[in-house]
């Protein structure tokens, strides 16, 4: 039986299907005592729902029909069309009222009316196993108000059909009407610094140090790459920084006075400061590695340290996922590895065999 709606402390593995990789990431974390800020995913079922409500396969097959992805006029054309026809449509009565107390619920639980929220896309094949759809989708920061969380999640839903993310989905092989999109929503932090890390060393893929990414402000800069970021390396064991990269940051993503996200100018010392104390750095990297023994692979994650929490506890996970690009090497040299095994001497690979029992066993 499945529900619109999750909170994070509710998820379980088997709603993974419902909720997309982030949702069930975040779900998780929480689960795994991992400091997550709190929230909830309006599940694949609200956008079932709203689609059949207003018939939205008909129009899908009737601008879909026939699309040339070597003709980018024409989709950015059928695209446009398309998501304006989504979040425009009207969200089915029940899915509506359900996010609606679900925002009100979070506020009530953090103490804040209207509380300002992150709406996040979580496609159900973001984070399949054969393709990286991670940053395809459309994520609103510093919502606030329940008409313009609901506003958030249908333009959510219409990211499923940005001009690039259909292209890909077509190069891929996916239907496009069976793909489906949950929407995260979290309270929102007020982040310092933000950015990414990676459980291994994106350069050469080596395991023993946790990366960092990391600049002023919201991390959307860093993931965006519109801001060039301070660059570090941990030690997993000592925790020690082995790298130490100081960019000069030209602009930061920080909250306006009105409540927007806004790209402000970065001048004198502080553009050439490092956005992260040496506690923070490595307070991030053994959060990154727990994430990495619970779930068992190497993790690209997002995270911040937030100004609302005091020295010590402000560090937060916003997102853990598993690292596509060496996984992806170490997959294809394994199956490379085991192809000329078979083609070549077959009393070679016997003999390593007995030699080596746990060589054909995965690590």
């Amino acid at each position: 039986m499945t529900t619109s709606i999750m909170w994070f402390e509710s998820y379980w593995e088997g709603m993974k299907p419902e909720v997309g990789g982030k949702a069930s990431s975040l779900g998780e974390m929480t689960g795994a005592g991992l400091p997550v800020p709190p929230g909830f995913a309006l599940t694949t079922e609200s956008y079932r729902k709203s689609r059949d409500a207003v018939n939205l396969d008909a129009t899908l097959v009737r601008l879909l029909h026939g699309l040339d992805v070597d003709d980018m006029a024409m989709v950015s054309d059928r695209c446009s069309r398309i998501r304006s026809h989504i979040e425009t449509m009207a969200m089915d009565p029940d899915v509506e009222q359900r996010l609606r107390y679900a925002y009100a619920e979070l506020g009530r639980r953090c103490g804040v009316e209207d509380v300002p929220v992150a709406v996040r896309s979580s496609a159900t094949s973001e984070d399949s196993p054969d393709a990286s759809f991670a940053g395809e989708h459309d994520t609103y920061l510093w919502v606030r108000g329940a008409d313009n969380v609901v506003d958030a999640v249908r333009r959510c839903w219409a990211s499923l059909f940005t001009d690039r993310a259909t292209c890909y989905r077509v190069e891929m092989g996916y239907d496009h009407r069976s793909v489906e999109m949950s929407v995260v929503v979290q309270k929102m932090v007020r982040p310092i610094a933000a950015g990414v890390a990676f459980t291994l060393n994106p350069s050469d893929g080596d395991r023993s140090t946790v990366a960092i990414d990391s600049a002023w402000g919201f991390g959307e800069g860093v993931v965006s790459g519109e801001v060039t970021p301070d660059n570090f390396l941990v030690d997993k064991v000592l925790y020690e920084i082995s790298r130490r990269k100081v960019a000069t940051k030209e602009v930061e993503f920080r909250l306006s006075d009105e409540g927007h996200v806004e790209k402000v100018p970065l001048e004198g010392e502080r553009a050439s400061e490092s956005s992260l104390t040496d506690p923070q750095l490595k307070a991030i990297a053994r959060l990154a590695r727990t994430a990495e023994k619970h779930y068992g692979c190497p993790q690209d994650i997002e995270w911040a340290v937030d100004m609302d929490l005091p020295d010590g506890e402000n560090v937060v996970l916003l997102q853990s996922r598993p690292e596509t690009v060496w996984s992806k090497k170490a997959a294809a040299e394994a199956a490379a590895k085991a192809t000329a095994a078979g083609s070549g001497d077959m009393m070679a690979s016997i003999v390593s065999t007995l030699m080596n029992p746990l060589h054909s066993r995965n690590k």
